[in-house]
């Protein structure tokens, strides 16, 4: 990013914190905060005491800047291959320094009480350098325009959800990096396999007062929906490939068992049977915080694209690559006393490509174990996370594994401005000398500062 983008983008920042400071006081119903506040906030309840007075706009955003002091290795065969000049197994040289600079652009309006919209862009990130639009939805935490006492009443326990947004599929997502959206994760990059998509359609959630809840959605199961009638034979089938919807679910607990402990533990699933391309597990349009690890120069040389960077945007993760089916669960224990938390995560996720007759299977393992100080205000952090996924790929023979250990900490100077490091190590198992990942590790230290309103 040269220096004529990051001034731009600071300037939008610093216009919008003027256009909007005289309405962030007017706070948002049923609303996750976008600062410190919004930490271990998951689905929003239905105990919110907001008013609503008129309409409301709140214009915020994001903006993170890290620095990368990471390298890389590998013990993978010399390899030439057809299109590409030179050793397509050997690692880009790394050195230290800065990354490019994410930003996105919040909107949220309180439209009625109990309705309000939110519109995402993300205005630079590594996958996408140009401005695109994330999403959009419209949630409904009452449905007074029916003039209904019955209904009135239901909807002190529902909530609807329609429109272009983060499938609720497991919590990780309520806590992962997103483009310049760095406030809620405690670590600078997400989950090995980082489960994450916008799709269009609906969710339903049932709360209770006990702390149960549940959500039941449909969406089109697509990042990028298409009208164009199929033409593709589905292995699995024989028959033309279909576009079938997509269905999730969520069984959950949380609940404040006292006032330093708070206990939540839910269950999710999500199943499409027949897809044009299902991204669950490559929606990303931001990219990874890792940049160019375990990547080679002379296939980004040869590959046609308008940006370079767009080349690999995923270093260091792994997509299953299940494009026309999945089938997968989740299960997450969240516990929290005082400032001592642990957020886990099992994940157990079959599909294929359209290609493929049969499933195969990817098992992703997670741990966090955070420590936030001083009581009260909780402006430090230290913490430890580890991630294992063991994956069964398309067209190897032998499951492949990655292992990878964290280390952090960090400062909310305010609730607004974060600063953390980290020190990360990842190493790649079992895969085929002839893949540039045989062998493969990477490891080193990253800085991030980060500012949300």
């Amino acid at each position: 990013m040269n220096s004529i983008r990051v001034a731009g983008i600071l300037w939008v920042l610093l216009t919008m914190v003027g256009f909007s400071a005289s309405a962030q006081h007017q706070a948002m119903q049923y609303f996750r905060p976008n600062d410190q506040r919004g930490i271990n906030v998951f689905e929003t309840k239905k105990d919110d005491t907001t008013s609503f007075n008129h309409l409301k706009v709140k214009v915020g955003g994001n903006f993170e800047q890290s620095y990368q002091m990471l390298r890389d290795k590998n013990t993978a065969l010399p390899m030439t291959e057809t299109g590409f000049t030179g050793n397509v197994n050997s690692l880009i040289p790394l050195t230290n320094g800065f990354d490019l600079a994410m930003a996105n652009l919040n909107i949220d309006a309180q439209l009625a009480d109990g309705i309000r919209v939110n519109l995402t862009a993300y205005l630079a990130s590594r996958h996408h350098e140009d401005t695109w639009v994330k999403g959009g939805y419209i949630q409904f935490d009452k449905l007074l325009f029916l003039h209904s006492r019955l209904v009135d009443t239901l909807m002190k326990s529902f909530t609807i959800k329609i429109g272009q947004f983060d499938v609720d599929y497991g919590d990780q997502h309520y806590r992962r990096t997103d483009g310049g959206n760095t406030i809620y994760n405690p670590f600078i990059e997400n989950y090995i396999m980082d489960e994450f998509a916008t799709e269009l359609g609906g969710e339903i959630y049932y709360h209770h007062s006990s702390g149960l809840f549940l959500m039941a959605g449909v969406t089109n199961g697509e990042l990028d929906p298409t009208v164009v009638a199929a033409t593709k034979i589905d292995s699995a089938t024989g028959r033309v490939n279909h576009y079938a919807p997509a269905f999730q679910g969520k069984l959950g607990f949380d609940r404040q068992i006292s006032t330093d402990f708070r206990f939540r533990l839910t269950g999710s699933v999500y199943s499409d049977k027949s897809a044009n391309s299902n991204t669950l597990f490559g929606g990303d349009r931001t990219g990874s915080h890792y940049f160019y690890v375990m990547e080679n120069q002379n296939v980004a040389n040869g590959t046609v694209i308008s940006d370079e960077n767009d080349y690999s945007p995923f270093s260091g993760r792994l997509n299953p690559g299940f494009s026309e089916e999945v089938n997968t669960f989740m299960i997450n224990p969240f516990l929290k006393y005082k400032g001592l938390e642990f957020f886990g995560t099992y994940e157990n996720a079959k599909g294929r490509t359209i290609t493929e007759a049969t499933e195969r299977q990817a098992i992703q393992y997670a741990a966090d174990l955070i420590y936030r100080f001083p009581a009260h205000t909780e402006n430090f952090w230290v913490g430890v996370r580890y991630n294992t996924v063991k994956a069964g790929l398309q067209g190897y023979t032998q499951d492949v594994t990655i292992n990878r250990d964290v280390a952090s900490a960090g400062w909310f100077l305010t609730r607004n401005i974060m600063l953390k490091a980290e020190y990360v190590h990842q190493e790649y198992l079992h895969y085929p000398d002839t893949n540039i990942l045989n062998g493969g590790k990477f490891y080193g230290t990253m800085l991030e500062a980060s500012i949300a309103f």
